[in-house]
């Protein structure tokens, strides 16, 4: 059956630009300026930025928000079980008619002139946030920041740059201080940024971006402070200049979350929000960072399993999953681990090493750029894994259950994976 609807649109949109990836602004203006230019016309905008927690950071900004009564756009990527996910429009996630309704005028207005995939896509979501009401907009970069897609709001409200770490370095520069360059490129004349945990080359050009425009910084470990309270059950302890906040701890499990929450309660306090958002902003979810699945049909599978999603995917990512699983109770882990073929494979899966009994290595489903079984099993085991092969995730969870029933389950490597488990969990 062919696709319909919002699929067909996509489908076509996909073989708009050679290139999947090709960072420039000039297609975007072109096709923005046909549209009648809906970035003038948005919401108060928070701008984020970085390489791991945007999503996480985006999500507890939002529930601070929504705690207020707040109607939030939210614009995310990639998505994991259907692409409307992307687009949350006051609240909800885009529905059929309006996704295909504002997909339809953009493929209109551009024509056969050539675009990126994400820049058209992203051009759809700007004229849905500005043609539906709401209070606040937060817009999540695609792929770095200085040119991407997203950025095209003169005057954002806030900016947000969360932790910078090598990634996609054949596009954003081969080391920290390059891509903290393309990051630092939401910055703006005039507008605060928090700035979440940077290591020293990374902060160096924050601040001298920053410093050139005149945005003001609001850095961890300088201008805010956030830890975790280790008495009884624990507490998020936060502090700026305006005093200290004894917060509940984040929903989302890991001792990464504590910065994440940190960096949303800064936002929030930058934007002068009640304290009613400071109390909600832990309290969100985001799926696939260190998601308990609890029923489906993969659970099912093991059902005495402990089964735990994370769509992480670069080294920082597996070196804050390796904390998480250290800091939870005592119990045999295995890995279920498919990537893609342009990550770092061995250095994502080093930090792991010590924390697994097992990995069982998958290629992902319809991925063209998916690691075999094979490949992702011979770099597990040169990075100290002991390493086998499964034909899918449900038989590699059947082959951990009858080995060890009991054991911690986590699905990792790749948000593409986490989101074929999802769909394939129901």
């Amino acid at each position: 059956m062919s696709p319909t609807g919002s699929d067909a649109i996509l489908a076509r949109m996909m073989s708009l630009h050679p290139k999947i990836i090709d960072l420039t602004l000039d297609r975007v203006w072109r096709l923005l300026g046909a549209l009648d230019h809906p970035e003038r016309s948005l919401p108060p905008v928070i701008h984020l930025a970085g390489t791991n927690g945007k999503g996480s950071t985006l999500a507890m900004i939002s529930a601070g928000l929504e705690a207020e009564g707040a109607a939030v756009h939210a614009y995310t990527s990639p998505h994991l079980a259907r692409f409307h996910e992307r687009i949350v429009l006051a609240g909800r996630i885009i529905d059929e008619a309006e996704l295909t309704r504002y997909l339809d005028e953009c493929e209109s207005a551009n024509g056969a002139a050539p675009i990126t995939y994400f820049e058209i896509t992203t051009c759809a979501a700007l004229l849905a946030f500005a043609r539906v009401p709401a209070d606040w907009l937060l817009l999540e970069t695609g792929l770095g920041g200085r040119l991407d897609a997203t950025n095209v709001v003169d005057r954002p409200a806030l900016c947000v740059i969360t932790p910078i770490s090598l990634d996609h370095q054949q596009y954003l520069g081969e080391t920290l201080g390059e891509i903290a360059f393309e990051k630092a490129g939401i910055l703006k004349s005039g507008v605060p940024c928090v700035v979440g945990p940077q290591e020293e080359a990374a902060l160096e050009v924050i601040e001298a971006q920053a410093a050139r425009l005149g945005a003001p910084l609001m850095i961890h470990g300088q201008q805010w402070h956030v830890q975790r309270e280790q008495r009884e059950r624990g507490r998020l302890i936060y502090q700026d200049e305006h005093g200290l906040r004894d917060l509940a701890l984040p929903r989302m499990p890991g001792p990464h979350q504590i910065v994440n929450a940190g960096m949303a309660v800064a936002a929030l306090r930058m934007l002068e929000r009640a304290e009613s958002a400071l109390e909600a902003a832990p309290g969100a979810q985001w799926p696939a960072r260190m998601q308990r699945l609890r029923k489906g049909p993969l659970v099912r599978i093991a059902p005495r399993a402990e089964i735990w999603l994370d769509g992480g995917h670069n080294p920082a990512a597996g070196s804050v999953l390796a904390e998480t699983l250290a800091a939870m109770p005592a119990r045999p882990t295995h890995l279920i681990c498919g990537m893609l073929n342009t990550k770092d494979v061995r250095g994502y899966l080093r930090p792991l090493a010590a924390q697994a009994e097992c990995l069982h290595a998958v290629s992902i489903p319809g991925e063209a750029a998916t690691l075999s079984a094979e490949a992702t099993r011979d770099a597990a085991a040169a990075s100290g894994h002991t390493a086998t092969t499964a034909a899918s995730v449900a038989a590699a969870l059947a082959a951990i259950a009858r080995v060890e029933p009991d054991a911690r389950v986590l699905i990792c490597g790749s948000l593409y994976l986490a989101g074929q488990v999802l769909r394939e969990n129901g």
